[in-house]
């Protein structure tokens, strides 16, 4: 199995379109881009764009790329910076997404299980855990 590194660092660069906006792309990842409607808002999206690009280029088992040495340089309407994924939390977050599961019961089941107000999603994920002695 691949490891990857926890931390990846890849210059961005963010430009100002004609209408305002702030674009921000990866120059060495592709299809890794964003724009918001103010450079701070920019600078946090580009981070999580970057985490997300990231975390599916690994899931991919894909080779990610060694980031360019771009000059870190700014005129008036584009500034290059150094932007930091550090993957362990997104990693977590993204495993414990909520996947959809078809599930057939018996109709006497479902029946009791309506009348107790049970949550099914509850129940099963507790009984998966307990039976994979996992929490």
């Amino acid at each position: 199995m691949k490891k990857y590194p926890d931390r990846y660092i890849f210059p961005a660069i963010f430009s100002k379109d004609e209408e305002g906006m702030w674009d921000v792309r990866f120059p060495d990842l592709d299809n890794c881009f964003t724009s918001a409607d103010t450079l701070e808002e920019a600078i946090d999206q580009a981070k999580y764009t970057l985490e997300d690009c990231l975390y599916f280029l690994e899931k991919g088992k894909e080779d990610i790329p060694a980031p360019s040495d771009i000059p870190l340089n700014q005129s008036n309407d584009s500034v290059t910076q150094l932007v930091v994924a550090f993957m362990p939390p997104v990693r977590r977050a993204w495993s414990q997404k909520a996947v959809k599961k078809t599930l057939t019961i018996p109709a006497y089941l479902a029946e009791l299980a309506e009348e107790q107000k049970l949550n099914y999603s509850a129940l099963l994920q507790q009984a998966i855990r307990q039976e994979l002695h996992v929490q």
